[in-house]
């Protein structure tokens, strides 16, 4: 059995005084980025910004996908329409009114729309608008920061996301974000979501180098799993 996933590490985990190295690294190896826009009022944090999308653009043609944390998020999403981000996914806790506004703006430029549930937001609040979204991610973890409790109930999202998608012809990815590592690489796997983000207790946080963590990862994920990886991007029965 062959199963295609994605893998989008999480920028605001990575070591920034390594920017270069590991972006450089991982461009032939991932599917896209996962960059963390917090406004420090949807959550306490405040971390990325589309300048910081720009940044990356200038060293990687990689898909860039924007996990919005934020209160105004229409100002936002204008804000990445500017620079292009390929992904532009809103928290749907504060789009009630501007979704679809928001989706065609996004899509009139090209880009493409993600919504994004809490753990405690159900997949209901996004069911309005979900046959115009092009991905959906889950919150395994309380969004903010990075290191938080796995909260394993969340992955049941994720399974009715793909019953539903099947059964109606949508055209989502459905992506996890939160706490991807060895504790929890099989039962991810099980759940089977396309998009895996990836931070630093998977990644970025496992060695001092990043291709000697990226072979770490690997390697755990096969041993976990029972699937190997073919050039990190194809899981294969082994």
């Amino acid at each position: 059995m062959n199963r295609q996933i994605s893998l989008s590490p999480s920028l605001m985990t990575m070591d920034l005084d390594q920017f270069k190295e590991q972006i450089t690294f991982l461009n032939s190896r991932v599917n896209s980025y996962h960059i963390d826009i917090m406004d420090g009022h949807f959550v306490p944090n405040i971390t990325l910004s589309p300048w910081f999308v720009e940044q990356v653009r200038k060293i990687s043609d990689t898909p860039l996908s924007a996990h919005m944390m934020v209160n105004d998020a229409p100002f936002w999403v204008k804000e990445l329409i500017k620079v292009k981000c390929d992904y532009i996914c809103f928290p749907s806790e504060v789009a009630n009114g501007v979704a679809f506004s928001m989706i065609d703006d996004i899509h009139a430029a090209g880009l493409k729309a993600g919504a994004v549930l809490n753990p405690e937001t159900p997949i209901s609040m996004i069911e309005p608008y979900i046959d115009l979204l092009d991905k959906v991610t889950i919150m395994t973890i309380d969004p903010g920061f990075a290191g938080q409790r796995f909260l394993e109930g969340t992955l049941r999202k994720i399974v009715e996301l793909r019953k539903m998608r099947e059964e109606h012809g949508y055209g989502y990815e459905i992506e996890m974000d939160g706490s991807t590592n060895k504790a929890h690489w099989k039962m991810i796997s099980d759940a089977n979501p396309d998009v895996y983000v990836i931070g630093r207790s998977g990644l970025f946080g496992l060695t001092d180098n990043i291709e000697d963590s990226w072979n770490q990862m690997v390697r755990e994920y096969e041993e976990c799993t029972g699937f190997a990886f073919d050039n990190g991007l194809v899981q294969s029965a082994r």
